[in-house]
């Protein structure tokens, strides 16, 4: 990897919407222009967003400023995943295998269903009343 070759993915989780730059550096990871331990209110979502520096063990020698936008806390924070995940794949082909077994490459697909006409909701029905 060459000094300052930026790798750029895009990363997806139900609505929202993350671009990774990803970079050599020290560990700094920007998201939306705040450090990424402000913009993730709870350890839990800072740690499935870094999930994929962690399981390649590059946690502290890659930066990344990441953009993300819609869905909510949870949805960004599996966007980011993705992203890194498939930024550090463009950077080391070799990792792929370490991201696959760990189900970090793919993506994942689940949303939210939509309502149905004549239905109060994606699956319930309406009370039956059989008299």
């Amino acid at each position: 990897m060459s000094e300052k070759q930026v790798f750029v993915s895009v990363g997806r989780r139900k609505t929202a919407v993350a671009r990774v730059n990803l970079t050599n550096g020290s560990g700094n990871l920007t998201v939306n222009g705040k450090p990424l331990t402000e913009y993730c209110f709870t350890d839990a979502l800072a740690l499935e967003a870094t999930r994929p520096l962690v399981v390649t063990g590059l946690a502290t020698s890659v930066d990344a400023k990441i953009k993300v936008n819609g869905g909510g806390a949870n949805g960004q924070a599996g966007a980011i995943s993705h992203g890194l995940a498939r930024a550090l794949e463009k950077m080391d082909a070799n990792l792929r295998a370490v991201l696959k077994k760990a189900g970090l490459i793919t993506r994942d697909g689940r949303a939210k269903e939509r309502k149905k006409s004549g239905q109060p909701g994606a699956r319930k029905r309406f009370q039956f009343s059989k008299r």
